[in-house]
């Protein structure tokens, strides 16, 4: 619907959280097997099948989340007469560890570049306002609250489940809690992309209003290609952890001119 690109919402101290996060995210896509090629879209055969080895390995799979029960076979990474082949699991996998491991793991370009993107702006302040331990706490309990919950609504669901999206939902969750008021540049696809200086519950309530419509089926096409309700559960479990924390954060700066173009300036405050 519009793609913020900025925050009108100065952080006291340097996001480190935040930026090691990002590096994290990044390193680990460079690093999945097989992912090069479907990125390009010429991924051969043994690729895809390393890729889905990887994933079974490491993402988190709802059924396994639920039943506690790993399955009996499992892609071993190797190609066969035009199919993966299937073997017993040689490694002992933990379906809670799988959750935060899943976090870092991303399926394409779009899907990490618009993770990171939303981490980046909307990110820093929430660091900024809880500190850098609590931070990381936060974002990871938001991942797991997440994932957890697309699970128990999905519990027979043998589909793996990756991205950093419900752990991210829960920073927007809470930057809707904190800082309603705040001031985000958007792009609005309007024959051109248009710059908005928009308030952040009017960005972020819409996001959230869009996932819980997409959540629905209504639409999309291919609702379950992408774990919306993981986007729901994640956010609500973020405004939640960040409503102690609201009578005590201070109001952003209120900017001044235009909501809109380049006269369109916050107003400098001493």
């Amino acid at each position: 619907m519009v793609i913020p690109v900025h925050d009108v919402n100065p952080v006291r101290r340097t996001p480190v959280v935040t930026y090691a996060l990002i590096g994290v995210n990044v390193f680990v896509f460079f690093f999945m097997p097989g992912l090069s090629g479907s990125v390009a879209g010429d991924s051969t055969l043994v690729q895809t099948c390393n890729l889905h080895a990887f994933l079974e390995q490491y993402a988190a799979v709802p059924t396994e989340l639920i039943h506690h029960q790993l399955p009996q076979l499992v892609p071993t990474g190797d190609a066969r007469d035009g199919g993966c082949v299937l073997g017993p699991p040689g490694y002992d996998k933990s379906p809670e560890l799988s959750v935060l491991t899943a976090m870092f793991l991303h399926g394409g370009w779009l899907h990490l570049l618009g993770n990171m993107l939303f981490l980046l702006i909307f990110g820093n302040n929430i660091e900024d306002r809880m500190g850098h331990l609590r931070f990381a706490l936060f974002y990871v309990a938001c991942g797991y609250a997440a994932s957890y919950g697309f699970a128990l609504l999905n519990a027979d669901s043998t589909d793996p489940l990756i991205g950093a999206s419900g752990a991210i939902a829960g920073v927007l969750g809470a930057y809707l809690v904190l800082y309603p008021k705040a001031r985000v540049w958007v792009l609005v696809p309007f024959l051109i992309f248009l710059p908005l200086r928009l308030p952040a519950w009017l960005v972020l309530g819409s996001w959230f209003v869009l996932q819980a419509v997409y959540s629905s089926g209504e639409g999309v096409s291919e609702a379950g290609t992408v774990a919306y309700a993981a986007h729901i559960v994640g956010f609500l479990a973020g405004m939640l952890l960040a409503w102690p924390l609201k009578p005590g954060t201070p109001p952003p700066p209120e900017p001044g001119g235009l909501l809109f173009g380049r006269r369109a300036r916050p107003r400098q405050t001493w």
